[in-house]
């Protein structure tokens, strides 16, 4: 008899999950290279080795300062993004059972949005806009959680909906400050943040995500075996004894935690953590305990080669919102097509 599709994915998941830990750190070093200065592989390694033996190489201060201050902050950042929006979208897919959710669906990147062009319409500097796209992006969401709570009924249907609400609320409210803004100066600075750009990352910026992405990851990352229990509903979660109230709230406050640490930094980038997850779905199988570290890897990869395409395939830069856009859509649509089964 023929061994079940499903069986075949999920046959070997350590050596999968090893496959795409291996393709995602290619991909890392593949990135150094490329961009509008190009460095040689050959030179690329020269710096890398003298940086982890000094004193052994000499590295020209130019390319010291395009690779080390500029490129590999970049990437970084460009990865940890990609990694906690998967991470996000993959929780979020399961907790609402549903294979169209993605992480701002409750309003974490609408409030973070408005938090940023709020700032910029009020020349604030780069700080102080992060924060300020941080704390909106988690007064939304906290916002729609008060209001689902006090619906007794389908707390998960109220949720949804009280998201949409939020997000709609605080789209208008970007939407308002754009329509006031200097078109000369300060709505086009909104506009391209809002596109989403990985452009002006710094050190700083890595950091700043790496915390976001542990105090996120982590917490998931050692109940990923409850979110499987989770993903059946309510009911049966609760007849194996699971405080399921308790569990989604953490779930949300990870997954806001981390998409509003990236949407901070780099602006909106979508289908990211829409896609990703269905794919890491399609390699690994729906069990959480490889599925989460699959979708953390491949939305690293994805998201590094899309900025790479970004820096690249055009003399002036592409925001990163436009290409995840122009590739997700059709991207999405196959795989609902080659995976729909798992949802039914």
């Amino acid at each position: 008899m023929q061994e079940p599709e499903h069986s075949r994915r999920t046959a070997r998941p350590g050596f999968r999950l090893m496959i795409l830990a291996f393709s995602t750190g290619a991909v890392f070093l593949l990135s150094l290279p490329l961009g509008r200065y190009y460095i040689p592989v050959a030179e690329v390694v020269s710096a890398l080795v003298g940086t982890l033996l000094p004193g052994q190489h000499s590295i020209p201060e130019t390319l010291q300062t395009v690779l080390f201050n500029i490129r590999l902050p970049r990437i970084v950042v460009g990865m940890l993004v990609g990694a906690v929006l998967s991470a996000a979208g993959a929780v979020y897919q399961g907790m609402f059972r549903n294979p169209l959710v993605s992480p701002d669906i409750l309003g974490a990147s609408a409030g973070a949005g408005f938090g940023a062009a709020l700032a910029i319409w009020c020349s604030w500097g780069i700080i102080a806009t992060q924060i300020s796209a941080f704390a909106c992006g988690l007064a939304a969401v906290l916002a729609a959680w008060s209001i689902s709570c006090r619906m007794r009924h389908a707390p998960m249907l109220a949720l949804v909906l009280s998201g949409m609400l939020i997000s709609t609320l605080f789209s208008a409210g970007t939407s308002a400050v754009k329509y006031i803004a200097d078109p000369l100066d300060k709505l086009p600075a909104i506009t391209f943040w809002l596109m989403g750009s990985l452009a002006a990352c710094s050190t700083r910026d890595a950091v700043l995500l790496a915390a976001g992405a542990v105090a996120g990851l982590v917490p998931l990352l050692l109940v990923r075996w409850r979110l499987n229990v989770l993903s059946l509903g309510d009911e049966e979660a609760q007849a194996l004894g699971l405080e399921t109230g308790r569990l989604r709230f953490m779930v949300i406050i990870c997954a806001t935690l981390m998409t509003t640490v990236s949407v901070s930094v780099c602006g909106m980038v979508g289908w990211v953590g829409l896609i990703v997850p269905h794919l890491a779905r399609m390699i690994v199988g729906p069990n959480y305990a490889v599925l989460l570290p699959a979708s953390v890897l491949l939305g690293g990869a994805y998201l590094l080669v899309v900025d790479d395409l970004a820096r690249m395939m055009a003399a002036v830069e592409v925001p990163l919102g436009i290409l995840t856009a122009l590739i997700g859509v059709p991207f999405f649509l196959f795989l609902l097509r080659y995976n729909r089964r798992d949802w039914q």
